[in-house]
């Protein structure tokens, strides 16, 4: 173990965005991550400073939208990948068990093994709670399920362990991998997995999700409508309340089912 390592703290104006950069971040730095209300800490025994390059550079295709800031610091050495491991416990959401491979699966429940780079990845955050809950009474054994957003892959694993046949989206590379590997981690399969959105999804779906954040489920409303099939589901997730009448003035033609809160969050569950 090095003496030192190196703590990269950032911070954001806008909470909304931190679940998004924070699953970014999770997917290019391998080291334990903590999230909080406006910031996302770091820590690796490497120099940190292409995280902030990463991170800059997708700001920058965003159009620089998000503002931000950084605090690099090195610090003497703890065990703190330890540290963290033991901070991350297993959580129940619904019909799942979602638990790191330090756990042992949970009998009764169906498991999802997740080795979280941070709690978002994990179903601790409040929209992968409500999303898995969601999942556990609108999915069913046979259904077509796309994913939009995957990031970690663990909405579509539920989806599959259900016996839907699921395929799965991400704009960012790195998260397209990393549901590749959580997939291959639980011996599970799926139909497709490509790198885009659901403008790319071919014919329509028996349920759709969407655990992105509020401007993007604005942004790509004709996409998700289109990709489900009439008489399917759209789950919609990543809503701040303080947006949700932004979100839901734009999906007002489809029959709201349910409305899950946790937190400031918001889960909408629609019937086309």
């Amino acid at each position: 173990m090095q003496s030192s390592y190196f703590e990269l703290t950032i911070t954001l104006k806008e909470e909304e965005f931190v679940e998004f950069i924070a699953d970014f971040v999770a997917n290019i730095a391998g080291d334990g991550l903590e999230i909080g209300r406006n910031h996302i800490i770091v820590r690796s025994e490497n120099d940190l400073a292409y995280v902030e390059e990463a991170v800059n550079s997708l700001i920058g295709t965003l159009g620089g939208t998000i503002e931000i800031s950084y605090k690099m610091e090195q610090k003497a050495n703890q065990d703190w990948i330890a540290t963290y491991q033991n901070s991350i416990e297993p959580i129940e959401a619904g019909k799942f068990y979602i638990y790191p491979s330090w756990y042992e699966a949970k009998e009764g429940k169906i498991n999802i093994k997740i080795d979280p780079a941070l709690a978002f990845g994990s179903g601790h955050h409040a929209t992968t709670f409500s999303c898995l809950e969601a999942i556990g009474t609108y999915v069913h054994h046979g259904d077509r399920v796309l994913d939009v957003g995957c990031g970690s892959g663990i909405l579509g694993l539920a989806s599959r362990k259900l016996g839907a046949k699921v395929e799965l989206c991400d704009t960012d590379p790195i998260s397209v991998d990393s549901c590749e590997k959580n997939f291959a981690l639980n011996g599970e399969e799926y139909e497709e997995l490509w790198e885009g959105s659901a403008n790319q999804a071919i014919g329509e779906y028996d349920v759709v999700i969407a655990n992105i954040i509020a401007d993007v489920l604005k942004f790509i409303v004709h996409d998700l409508k289109r990709a489900t099939k009439k008489g399917g589901i759209l789950i919609l997730s990543g809503i701040l309340d303080k947006k949700e009448e932004q979100v839901v003035e734009l999906y007002r033609d489809l029959e709201l089912l349910e409305r899950k809160q946790k937190d400031e969050w918001v889960t909408l569950v629609y019937k086309k």
